[in-house]
């Protein structure tokens, strides 16, 4: 089996710059493959403008422009809503369906990679890019949101289009207490560029089922006995905390670099935060490589203090336990 706590990925800005494009989960995803909430028509909708988005794209000598202007300038179009209603599948089909020079990244991704290549650097290496698709856009820090308002306001009028999404608290659904009022402030300068779409709906990942149950330990001992050993990594939930402790997010995919499984033992509930976030950064990755994962332990219930549930991160932990609950039902498959 593989040891992920043997391995140590080095910093590699260049190979993370290589590979902003759709992870594998959300290779096949189209315009056409979206399924939209019937009972929630802003779904529908924010397709409809993600294609209407893209359709002032035409050739021009050298490549493709989003926009028929002599010296383009960006626009931008900003996608909020909970977790679970598809942003990730929007944002991607997006890629697949635009022409000329484009890029899909994290927020967290663009955090590393400005921090990595300077400002300076970071604007050059995105100069000529005529999209940037920049998913989970967090206003929770200050800091980061002031860099990336200073990274796009570099790009945009130079003709970089931009769309981002962003999560709303899961506590605000239905109240009208979404988050573009907050993002077009926290990127003024540039807020004219963008248009908003809220996105309403539940999360489709529970749609019409109920959350998994963490695998018991003759479960999981079966679903081990299906995988490939030599694609296939177990440690428990401490092991993985420590380990990830040490390694850089932006570097969890190198972490994962041939693994096809991994499975996590003696889930137990974790009381550090920044230990919790960096599982949940793990989980993220793991979701969107769409690796094979089964978990036996603590039920998903415990894992996240209420505290934290309930505060600023709110959203990632509940986005996490609901795409933990989806590869647990693909476990049982």
């Amino acid at each position: 089996m593989i040891d992920l706590t043997a391995r140590h990925p080095p910093p590699d800005p260049q190979g993370l710059l290589a590979g902003l494009a759709p992870s594998a989960r959300f290779q096949h995803v189209r315009f056409g493959t979206y399924r939209p909430n019937p009972e929630y028509p802003s779904q529908d909708e924010a397709r409809v403008s993600l294609q209407a988005f893209l359709k002032g794209a035409q050739v021009r000598p050298g490549g493709f422009r989003l926009f028929r202007r002599a010296k383009p300038e960006g626009r931008g179009l900003y996608l909020d809503g909970g977790f679970g209603v598809g942003k990730t599948h929007l944002l991607a089909s997006t890629y697949f369906e635009a022409d000329g020079e484009r890029a899909l990244m994290s927020f967290q991704d663009l955090m590393y990679l400005i921090g990595a290549l300077g400002m300076t650097g970071a604007v050059q290496a995105f100069r000529g890019h005529d999209l940037l698709l920049i998913d989970e856009f967090e206003l929770d820090d200050p800091g980061n949101t002031h860099m990336a308002n200073t990274f796009l306001s570099q790009l945009m009028p130079a003709g970089t289009s931009v769309v981002a999404t962003s999560n709303t608290e899961p506590g605000a659904l239905g109240q009208g207490r979404f988050n573009a009022g907050d993002f077009q402030r926290q990127i003024q300068g540039i807020a004219d560029r963008f248009d908003t779409h809220r996105i309403d709906g539940p999360d489709y990942r529970q749609r019409g089922t109920t959350p998994a149950e963490v695998l018991t330990p003759e479960a999981f001992a079966a679903w081990q006995a299906r995988q490939d050993d030599r694609t296939l990594a177990v440690l428990t939930h401490r092991d993985l905390n420590r380990h990830l402790l040490a390694v850089h997010p932006s570097r969890f995919s190198q972490l994962l670099d041939g693994v096809q499984a991994v499975g996590v033992t003696d889930l137990t509930a974790m009381p550090d935060q920044n230990i919790a976030l960096r599982f949940v950064h793990f989980i993220d990755k793991l979701y969107d490589l769409g690796l094979r994962a089964a978990f036996s332990g603590a039920p998903l219930g415990k894992l996240f203090s209420e505290t934290y549930r309930h505060g600023a991160y709110a959203k990632k932990y509940s986005r996490c336990l609901s795409r933990v609950s989806e590869m647990l039902r693909e476990a049982g498959g």
